[in-house]
Order: structure tokens, then sequence, then C-alpha cells
């Protein structure tokens, strides 16, 4: 990396998170110049404050509730875990919130990092410090999210707990209130619950999990009721103070509670603010929205890649718009056509309209692919649910005694094909890819009868949609 004041690049890339790497990664496979801008750690926040440390985090609280499902075992688990133990598991994850690995794979491929913040200063220029980069072909944006707050008197004196320090925390407080009903509150309900803590999780809706199936939601809520939360839906938080190290949370209802630490999992809102979009024409602060080879509208140099985009904020769909858009960038620097117009091609995103997955590791974990049973219909399309107990595969009661969860396919009555599919239970998150083959190829019912779940597991689950599907 020089240090002259202009440098210029093929590609240049704000954001060194999951995304960003993997679009320099695919621009720098394709033989394109490619520089990458990070103001904090590269690998950015799935790897340090999200997907990695609360999965690392969870898979002990996890592995203990299924072991203490199975006779013979759940004896020799009764104790409580060692939050130290984890917290240290949790720190070799994120590298104890170090980046070197991170940074040499980036230099590995031949990439070059700019740490500082990068900022648009027009068209194909970014400035980070005293340097000014310039792309011959393609700035992305890949900047992500932050957590967003609400707008309460005094809270920010009382330090309230966001995503980042409920993942990066390393002691466990004694009573935390938990608000939101999403993913995030759902996990971290589940770990401190899991780890020790009083846990009450206060929901401004009707449920939990409110983008899946309702059924989704209610046995995650069970669950963490059996487990010794509360949960509160329709509750929403008036005030947060804290005294002598104590909060005291006053909700719409007048109600007081008192914990060590409030959680707010409340939604996320873009890092645009600050980035320079006004020099092109942008508005700061605002979703970019794209086409489906992740071009910004009006423009022809612009990409937006991952969760500034809006249209599926999860990593995994992050990176695999990564892949579309560095592909799309080296096609059009080659002056290849695209078959961007075309569904399922080499460049186009089609995954994030309908076929999107998810997996929420709560106790039970929560996954789905596609579209719920609403969202089809809403859709237009003329669908069926079909609902099965998870329990009725051979294999769910070998997993658990006592195995509780459900499954639902909802099928595309004219096309034959399954628009969406929800699993509930115990060690679900493995049974999705399956379920997003099925969506996203579009494999039709009759084909599916010959895709033959192995005896005994939880996959069996398959075949017992298909026959309630054939018989109802």
């Amino acid at each position: 990396m020089t240090e002259t004041d202009s440098n210029a690049y093929d590609v240049v890339v704000l954001g060194a998170g999951p995304v960003g790497e993997n679009v320099a990664d695919r621009t720098r496979a394709a033989g394109l110049t490619t520089a990458v801008v990070e103001s904090e750690l590269v690998g950015g926040e799935c790897s340090y404050w999200a997907c990695m440390p609360s999965k690392a985090l969870l898979r002990p609280v996890i592995a203990r509730a299924d072991a203490r499902r199975l006779p013979g075992l759940r004896q020799a688990v009764q104790g409580p875990l060692d939050a130290a133990a984890i917290f240290a598991r949790r720190n070799w994850y994120t590298g104890d919130w170090t980046d070197d690995g991170q940074a040499d794979w980036l230099s590995g491929i031949g990439a070059d990092l700019y740490r500082g913040h990068g900022a648009l200063t027009g068209p194909r220029s970014v400035t980070v410090g005293d340097r000014t980069l310039t792309a011959r072909h393609a700035v992305v944006v890949a900047t992500g999210t932050r957590a967003v707050l609400p707008d309460l008197p005094g809270l920010a004196e009382v330090k309230p707990w966001t995503s980042r320090e409920a993942t990066s925390a390393q002691s466990v407080p004694g009573r935390l209130v938990v608000v939101g009903g999403g993913v995030v509150a759902t996990e971290m309900a589940t770990l401190y619950q899991g780890l020790g803590s009083e846990v009450t999780v206060l929901v401004r809706g009707k449920g939990l999990l409110n983008r899946m199936e309702p059924f989704a939601g209610e046995l995650v809520a069970e669950a963490l009721v059996e487990a010794g939360a509360e949960v509160r839906t329709g509750t929403s938080v008036e005030s947060v103070t804290r005294s002598d190290g104590t909060l005291v949370v006053v909700t719409d209802g007048g109600d007081r509670i008192e914990a060590d630490e409030i959680l707010f999992a409340t939604g996320r809102a873009p890092r645009t603010d600050d980035i320079g979009l006004d020099t092109v024409g942008l508005e700061p602060g605002s979703w970019l929205t794209v086409d489906d080879s992740l071009r910004v509208t009006g423009t022809d140099w612009l990409y937006a890649v991952g969760d500034v985009n809006h249209r599926a904020l999860l990593t995994h769909q992050g990176k695999y718009q990564a892949r579309i858009a560095g592909a799309a960038i080296a096609a059009r620097a080659a002056g290849t056509p695209l078959d961007g117009a075309e569904p399922w091609s080499a460049h186009a995103a089609t995954a994030d309209h309908e076929t999107v997955p998810q997996v929420v590791f709560t106790d039970p974990e929560a996954a789905a692919v596609g579209l719920s049973l609403a969202e089809a219909e809403q859709a237009g399309y003329r669908v069926r649910a079909v609902d099965v107990d998870m329990a009725s595969a051979s294999g769910a009661g070998l997993y658990a005694e006592g195995y509780k969860g459900r499954a639902r396919m909802v099928v595309d009555l004219e096309q034959e094909i399954v628009r969406g599919v929800t699993f509930v239970g115990p060690g679900v998150g493995e049974l999705i890819h399956s379920a997003t083959v099925a969506v996203a190829g579009q494999v039709p019912i009759a084909r599916l009868w010959h895709a033959v779940p192995s005896y005994p597991t939880i996959s069996e689950v398959w075949l017992r949609l298909l026959e309630a599907y054939r018989d109802n």
C-alpha cells in the first residue's frame, strides 16, 4: 500500500466485515485491484459483536438443555454452567477483539487495507484521513448497521446494553431486562437465563419472532417461561433510571421492574449517515436501494451490499450478495454482458426475494426459509399450509425425551412446489438447508417423494409433511 495522497484502484470497498471481505475476494479473483477501508476491526460486526460471539456463548446453554432431556445424562448436568469458561471460549472466537488474522487474510488475497473512516467525496472518490482513493469501476458500500436505541429521557446516562454489550460482556448480571421480541432479544434472553440471570422480556407487540410463523414465537416464549424467565407482551418502556447501580424500569402500564442491566434489541439503522452520500446525490442515513446486481439505483458505479440495502439483514445473505456483486462488477469491468435480468443467474441476487433462510439459536431452535403462510397469501399465491408435530419423526424421540416442536410446509397449489418451510424444535437448525434447497430449487412435490430421508433421523419430518399434504 503506498503512502501517496491519491491511490487509484479498480474497486474500493467501504467496510471490511464478512460482506466487504467477500466482495474483495471475488473482485481480486477476477484480477481487479481492490482497496478495503475499515474504521473498526476487520471481520466486522458478525465476527466480534454478533454471529460468532453470540453462538459461542449460546452453544453450552443449548447443549446443557439437550443433555437434560436424556435419561442417564440429565443427572450429570444439573449444576450451574461455568460462565467464566464460556466467556473465555467466546473470547477465543473473537480473537480477544483483535483482527490480525483477518487483516492478514485480506493481505493474502492481494487487497490493500486502509484503516480509518472512509467517506465518499464524489463519484468514484473516497477519502480515508488525508488519502484519496479513486475507483475505476466501482465503489461498494458494505458498512452494515448499528443498533437503534429508543428516544427515552436520560437513557444514555444509564448505559443500556445493545447487542454489542450483550455479546461482549465479561460477567453475568443478576437481573436482566430484555426489550424487544426479535432474534437478538430471544437469543440473549435464552443465553442469560441459561447463565443464571433473572430475565424479564418486554415485548411491545403480541409475541416473539413476529417475522416467522406465529407458532415459532409461541413455542420459544413457552420455553423461556418454563426456564424461569418472565415474558410480558403488549408492554413498552416509559422510563429507565439508575441509582446506586440498580436500574428501575417503568412500563407503560406503570409497573416498576428492578434490574442490574437492560438490553434494548429494538431495531437496526444503516451505517450510512457519515459516509458522504450527499456528495453523490443520496440521503445520508438512508437505506440504499439496489437492483438485483446490487448496484445502487440511478448510478453506474456505486454498489450497496449487505445490511445497508435492507434486503435481508443476515450475514449469510450479505455474503451471498457479495458474491453476486463481485461477479457483476468483474463482468462490467471486462465489458461482458450481464445476465442479471435472468432470475437465478450469476449476476442476480434472486434468493433475496423469497428464499431467505434463517436460524434463531434459542431453545428450542426456530428455523425458516422462504415465505410464511401469511406472506405467501399476501404475495398472491394460492397456497396451503400443512403442519406436523416434529415428534412424529422417529429421530426426534431419540434426540430428546419429550421432544417438542412443530413443522410447517407452505405449498403452492398451482405449481405444486414448496414456497416456505418452518421448523421449531431442538436441533432443527441443521435441517433448514434441505428446506432451502427445496425452496430455491423449486423442487416439485412429486420429486420430493423420491428424496428419501435417512432413518432414524429428525429429517424424517419431511416424509411426515409430504404425507400430511397428500392425505389432507
